[in-house]
């Protein structure tokens, strides 16, 4: 337990050699779908201002949505289906 704690003391300080931190390029994957901020936001339910905070690198998306987002740049059309059929 000290041990993590310890990385993420330093992790938060910026040493980024004592973790894993997933990323995605979050500007990259609207971009291939073709789709403004805006209707990306609609077509996968993010918030439009936490798409814009993602592209303007003032905030990094949390694991579940990197994933969503890893998921849409695999198979964007695929993920539109499972999404509308939650709805």
């Amino acid at each position: 337990i000290a041990a993590g704690l310890n990385d993420a003391i330093a992790i938060a300080g910026g040493d980024d050699s004592r973790g894993r931190v997933a990323t995605v390029d979050a500007r990259a994957v609207r971009s291939a779908t073709a789709l403004t901020q805006a209707a990306f936001a609609r077509t996968y339910h993010f918030p439009v201002a936490t798409v814009r905070d993602w592209e303007q690198g003032r905030r990094q998306p949390d694991s579940g949505s990197a994933t969503l987002l890893k998921m849409i740049a695999a198979d964007p059309k695929g993920v539109e289906r499972i999404i509308a059929k939650m709805s």
